[in-house]
């Protein structure tokens, strides 16, 4: 499963001019994913994402849910190949009993290398991380109440060897990197058994 996702990002990623989306998911069908989405997951697990309608949505009526399980389940937007820019997504954490998270990713190479920033409702943080060769390993934590049914708009503005996070138009962390140099796919991703939903996914840069 690894192997065929690396093989499909890799041939997403030639194919693909680095430019900037903006995805209210409105406009694909329910049960399914944007077209140049990929899921899955950074170790075991049965991630579930989908589109589903929420009436309640932020911009009517689409969302992008995961409400299976898995250790990090994430979705990348292969469209999107950036080295320096932003991502930005609104999320709901609407369940969980181990975790209620939502998250962004950036410079995604496969599904094993990649940066990620999240806030979790069951800890009220917000914690950045690189994904190295699958393991995962905090980089730096803000505390912050992140309410669980609420809508919050988290964004990572990267640039070079520097990130910033912001959570709900707070800045909540910077942190310096260099260990994952390369353009790479920006997406949205959770942890263990979290039920997320997410709307108004954007980005730029090149």
């Amino acid at each position: 499963m690894k192997l065929i996702l690396s093989v499909v990002f890799a041939a997403a990623v030639l194919g693909n001019s680095a430019r900037a989306d903006i995805q209210n998911f409105d406009h694909t069908p329910v049960g399914a994913l944007p077209a140049g989405w990929l899921a899955g997951v950074t170790g075991k697990g049965n991630p579930k994402w989908a589109v589903v309608h929420d009436y309640k949505a932020l911009s009517e009526s689409n969302v992008l849910k995961q409400s299976g399980e898995g250790a990090f389940p994430w979705c990348v937007n292969t469209k999107a190949i950036i080295k320096n820019g932003f991502v930005e997504v609104k999320f709901k954490p609407v369940g969980g009993k181990e975790d209620q998270a939502g998250g962004v990713v950036w410079r995604f190479q496969d599904p094993d290398n990649y940066y990620v920033a999240r806030a979790n409702a069951l800890e009220d943080n917000v914690t950045i991380y690189h994904v190295i060769k699958g393991v995962r390993t905090e980089k730096g934590r803000a505390a912050i109440k992140v309410l669980p049914n609420k809508w919050h708009h988290l964004r990572v503005d990267f640039h070079a060897t520097k990130f910033v996070v912001t959570l709900d138009g707070a800045q909540m962390l910077e942190w310096n990197d260099d260990l994952i140099k390369d353009a790479g796919a920006v997406g949205v991703w959770t942890k263990a058994d979290s039920v997320t939903l997410f709307d108004d996914f954007e980005s730029g840069g090149k």
